[in-house]
């Protein structure tokens, strides 16, 4: 399992204690200094059946000052793809990349039902 985060994120640290606390294996990815590819978010959002939106770290400050509340609507999925791949923090954190599901952000009660 992959466990992408911004380690100073509050969010991915509780992520990573409660993985921790329920004995999860799992291998941890900056963010910020290893990006998802265009071709790893593409495979990633196929997979995992979610709307694009949902991995866009929406309440960032880079997706606030880009005005992307306003552009994403306007852009092919493509387009959406290779501009998240420009960026983590662009990208909704943390992210698990798993062969049992693809989720992005922490909700516990979600993490427990699709992981375990």
């Amino acid at each position: 399992m992959l466990f992408i985060e911004y380690p100073k994120c509050s969010t991915c640290q509780k992520a990573k204690k409660w993985l921790d606390d329920n004995g999860f294996e799992y291998e941890s990815r900056h963010i910020k200094e290893d990006n998802p590819t265009y071709e790893e978010l593409k495979k990633w959002y196929e997979q995992s059946g979610l709307p694009l939106k949902k991995f866009f770290n929406t309440s960032g400050l880079l997706y606030k000052s880009m005005e992307l509340k306003d552009k994403l609507p306007t852009m092919s999925e493509d387009e959406q793809l290779k501009l998240l791949a420009t960026d983590g923090m662009l990208v909704k954190r943390p992210l698990i990349i798993s062969d049992k599901a693809i989720l992005t952000g922490f909700r516990e009660k979600e993490w427990a039902e699709k992981l375990k």
